[in-house]
């Protein structure tokens, strides 16, 4: 199996090296201390007093996914932000872009892209093979990113990817298959800009109705 770039680039694959993380940017469980939440307080420092793991050290490589609702339209220089773009700047080339392909954005919504984006050929194993021969000693999915998008089987959230569009556990699935090919199993969690990433103060679109508050945010000023 032979993948090129340009596979990578339309799979959404960006490579992350481990050696370049400085320390404390990533946490550690000791054991017996899963339930230990005293490590922690509500300031970032907090997290500077985790050591980062030594398999992270060690590992040097390995490679993490952006994969999504956004990966429907995958438009722009940053597709990951095309939906704060339409939203926020109407002379964005994005905002051009969706009004062209789309429609206006008051009658076709980012929540209107989930249910095409139904991850029809998405195979975890084929994912984790080309991981494993790449030489990644770590991968792993994001599993929320900035849209509120849970990309995993949770009770938090009913937009989740396992109730709505590919209807599949993607995360559980990418760990199942990661972990079997030997590798360390990660995921990111980019949901600390949710709360700006849609401007939910503005009436003209579905992000300030709250009856999508539970993908868009709490309604809230700016």
């Amino acid at each position: 199996m032979t993948f090129n770039r340009r596979d990578l680039l339309k799979g959404g694959i960006i490579v992350s090296v481990g050696s370049l993380m400085t320390p404390g940017t990533l946490a550690t469980r000791t054991p017996g201390s899963e339930r230990d939440d005293s490590r922690f307080r509500d300031a970032w420092n907090s997290l500077r007093t985790i050591a980062v793991p030594q398999w992270l050290r060690d590992g040097k490589f390995g490679i993490y996914t952006h994969w999504g609702v956004y990966s429907v339209p995958a438009y722009g220089k940053n597709g990951t932000w095309y939906a704060h773009n339409i939203y926020t700047n109407p002379n964005s080339d994005d905002f051009k872009h969706h009004l062209a392909t789309y429609g206006p954005l008051e009658k076709f919504g980012y929540k209107d892209f989930i249910p095409m984006f139904t991850g029809s050929r998405f195979d975890p194993d084929e994912w984790a093979e080309l991981f494993h021969n790449a030489g990644a000693r770590f991968a792993g999915p994001v599993a929320e990113h900035h849209d509120g998008f849970a990309m995993w089987n949770t009770k938090y959230s009913d937009w989740n990817a396992a109730k709505m569009g590919p209807k599949r556990d993607i995360v559980g699935e990418l760990s199942k298959a990661i972990k079997g090919h030997g590798m360390k199993f990660l995921t990111a969690f980019h949901h600390g800009a949710h709360w700006f990433y849609f401007p939910t103060w503005d009436k003209r679109y579905d992000v300030g109705d709250p009856r999508y508050s539970g993908l868009y945010g709490e309604i809230h000023d700016p």
